[in-house]
């Protein structure tokens, strides 16, 4: 390892999201807008051997944990291609992916052959006109199915993660934690956050993480605190006292977790952001398209993370609102 990601805050970097695309199928109100959307040209997102150059410096560098997204990245053409670059990097422990799940039933036997470890699947209603009014398209129905290949072809650690929007999705909660205990899989909700495209957000639209346990409990039964076994995951686990289901809040509005923050990420288009909410991006695109030695792109991986802030700011006035929104970004 030549140099482990250090922020000024003793935070040790090692988790990587890497997002592939901003192009998405659907335009779930809480990360794109509905209309007039300007996707990046083809020629402007980093090409896979650019991901895999920089991703081995940051392996290099101590990253040992990478997430592929989005905007949905299994519209990217032959994602499982990348997995299989990716997965042959030493030094790389997880890899995982976050989608949608609308191309999953097409391939998932082909990413899990590829060698992609984990999933992450967004789901936030188990209602069709509750989709559409979330994601303004159809496809709950090939959601669900691509959830069921996914475990048909192997894939045994599938999270779940809801949105929790007030006055939307509280009626949501408590089938979604049951149609996971059923599958054996996790459930996570997580707080609705300033990155939508359309500027909707506003405090009194985030439903807390401690109501939505509280409406669990009060359905399902006592949630007892699981011991977190990496400190700097952002969610908060709970099991049900009958042993059956693992349910996690993320709770970034109403307990900030920046403090065991180990995150970084790179947009589709070849930008570092030390931050989900960072105001300020570093150009690495530039570097891989020119003379750059591999190690002027370290120094400026380092610059990134040393540049890192104590924290996100949200719970405070002094939070500056980034002018990407998620898709743009990537989750």
């Amino acid at each position: 390892m030549k140099s482990q990601l250090v922020d000024p805050f003793g935070r040790v970097h090692t988790s990587l999201r890497l997002s592939v695309t901003d192009r998405c199928n659907i335009r779930c109100f809480y990360c794109m807008p509905l209309t007039d959307v300007t996707f990046r040209p083809r020629d402007e997102l980093l090409t896979f051997e650019e991901i895999v150059r920089f991703t081995k410096i940051a392996v290099d560098c101590g990253v040992d944990s990478v997430r592929l997204t989005g905007g949905e990245p299994l519209v990217r053409a032959d994602l499982a291609t990348l997995v299989g670059m990716l997965r042959a990097l030493d030094g790389l422990r997880d890899l995982s992916l976050t989608t949608n799940a609308i191309l999953l039933n097409e391939q998932a036997a082909a990413l899990r052959a590829a060698g992609l470890d984990r999933l992450n699947i967004s789901l936030d209603t188990l209602k069709e006109e509750t989709f559409q009014q979330i994601a303004r398209r159809e496809g709950l129905d090939r959601v669900l199915s691509g959830i069921a290949t996914a475990q048909e072809v192997g894939f045994d650690n599938i999270r779940l993660n809801a949105l929790a929007i007030r006055d939307l999705t509280e009626v949501e909660i408590v089938d979604l934690v049951r149609f996971a205990r059923e599958r054996d899989m996790e459930m996570r909700f997580i707080e609705f956050m300033p990155l939508d495209a359309e500027n909707s957000w506003n405090r009194a639209s985030v439903l807390s993480g401690a109501e939505i346990r509280r409406r669990i409990e009060a359905e399902l039964g006592q949630l007892v605190p699981r011991v977190r076994a990496d400190a700097s995951q952002p969610a908060v686990d709970y099991s049900f006292e009958d042993g059956k289901g693992t349910v996690g809040f993320i709770n970034p509005v109403t307990e900030p977790f920046c403090g065991d923050c180990n995150r970084l990420r790179l947009t589709a288009e070849g930008q570092i952001r030390n931050c989900l909410f960072s105001t300020a991006e570093w150009d690495v695109r530039k570097l891989l398209r020119s003379a750059a030695s591999d190690e002027d792109i370290e120094r400026q991986l380092i610059e990134c993370v040393q540049a890192k802030k104590a924290g996100h700011g949200i719970d405070s006035d002094r939070f500056t609102r980034p002018d990407r929104a998620m898709y743009q970004i990537g989750g």
